[in-house]
């Protein structure tokens, strides 16, 4: 079991692990060293002193995400959202969160560097650290994201805003929820998944994916397969910024349901992740990639009695003595970052299960409780809890029979007594909130 690192550096993370880093498509492609330890069969191996140098490696990453080694073999890459980028190549992946000086009021972003990074083999018993350094120098980038003064107040229902959503359209309907008066404005962050960062726009359908998804049922949902529910209860995240834990769990708990045809009904520990991850950072923040991907793929994921959600940043307490359930795949949606859209997401969806999705959560959202889901734009455009990236489970689509409205399913970790039972459904088809920006899917090994 690998014991967390915390970076060298504040690590203020929104969940999607929104650290100060602020790195672009383009400030990442490009050539690469990427200078390497020994490697050892050692999995707890601990990155956060490098050691001596004993492989140095060029890559090239090319548009949109082939990767290139000085002998011209060839494999992937993707960007993990805004904070590093993982490289698969000569059957090794190679992980690093991009380089940042600050915090999250005031940090500077050196995109052409890593900070030490972690490798191994593709079968997961050859390990290294790394830092790699871009052959061209990136011009370093300032990121302001100062917190709001009143973030330690509590938070208060808007009800002026709840009346104009309400009377402004018929679409989705919203109402105050008495038990988020009981967490801080900067909890109430957290659990919108933290402070923004921007999400790709999908990429353009093809003629074959269209042709595809015309053979689809027009409605599908894993709650209700031929009458059969795939899909674990919902849970509740609390003040913690762990919707990325959740979702990657409730991902992988519906895909053994679904391998397993309901044969196991696995729930996973989050605290898990929350306690023991060197690919998180905690309550503040994640990625669904990292977790329900490489994490899951490399330590695997456990019962959650093996280490029961507490909803805090512990020390790992894993009982050691648990199995372990790992998978064997994972990537997102089109086969890297920027290649999602709408047509896409169906098919994954049908063809393989539920799938992760990340969306900016606005005010208006937390008093969602039931209809299509659109960003409305009520309160005169004034947001006390600014533009987050929050990480769902996404369990089905369909078509609004009254409106011919089209919309997604989709699992939220507010707890069952929020929203539709838990749920909420959002427009389809828009990339409302970035919803079609992002998906991810893991294959699990049952």
């Amino acid at each position: 079991m690998l014991t967390r690192v915390v970076l060298a550096l504040c690590c203020v993370a929104a969940a999607l692990a929104d650290t100060p880093a602020n790195c672009l498509y383009e400030d990442v492609r490009g050539t690469w060293t990427f200078s390497e330890t020994e490697r050892t069969g050692d999995h707890t191996i601990n990155c956060d002193e490098l050691g001596p140098i004993a492989h140095t490696k060029t890559f090239t990453l090319s548009f949109p995400n082939v990767a290139k080694d000085e002998l011209n073999n060839e494999g992937t890459w993707t960007m993990i959202y805004n904070q590093g980028f993982e490289v698969n190549i000569n059957e090794r992946s190679y992980f690093a969160f991009s380089y940042y000086e600050g915090d999250m009021d005031s940090a500077v972003s050196y995109c052409d560097r890593t900070f030490n990074g972690w490798s191994r083999d593709k079968t997961v018993r050859n390990w290294s650290c790394y830092t790699a350094q871009k052959h061209n120098t990136t011009t370093p980038r300032m990121t302001h994201n100062l917190k709001k003064a009143s973030s330690t107040q509590l938070y208060k229902n808007d009800h002026k805003m709840i009346e104009e959503i309400n009377a402004s359209q018929s679409s989705w309907w919203a109402k105050a929820y008495p038990q988020h008066e009981r967490y801080t404005v900067e909890e109430m962050i957290k659990r919108a998944g933290g402070h923004r960062f921007s999400l790709p726009k999908p990429a353009p359908a093809t003629q074959e994916q269209k042709d595809r998804v015309r053979l689809l049922p027009e409605n599908f949902d894993w709650r209700d397969v031929d009458g059969v529910d795939f899909v674990s209860d919902v849970g509740d995240q609390a003040a913690c910024g762990s919707c990325y834990i959740f979702a990657s769990m409730g991902m992988l708990e519906a895909r053994v349901r679904i391998a397993t045809r309901n044969q196991r009904q696995d729930v996973f520990s989050p605290q898990d992740v929350l306690s023991c991850s060197v690919l998180s950072q905690g309550c503040d923040g994640g990625f669904p990639y990292l977790i329900a991907g490489r994490y899951a793929q490399e330590q695997g994921v456990v019962a959650e009695e093996c280490n029961p959600y507490t909803a805090k940043d512990e020390e790992c307490d894993t009982d050691m003595s648990c199995s372990r359930t790992y998978v064997s795949e994972y990537e997102y949606v089109g086969g890297y970052y920027g290649a999602c859209n709408e047509e896409l997401m169906m098919l994954a969806l049908v063809e393989t299960g539920p799938l992760t999705v990340a969306f900016e959560v606005y005010d208006d959202f937390h008093g969602y409780s039931g209809g299509i889901y659109h960003h409305t734009d009520s309160g005169n455009g004034f947001n006390p809890l600014e533009v987050v990236n929050h990480a769902v489970l996404l369990v089905g689509y369909g078509v609004e029979a009254e409106t011919g409205e089209k919309f997604w399913s989709v699992k939220n970790s507010w707890g069952g007594s929020w929203g539709e039972e838990g749920y909420f459904r959002i427009r389809r088809g828009t990339d409302e909130c970035g919803m079609e920006s992002a998906a991810f899917g893991a294959t699990i090994i049952p």
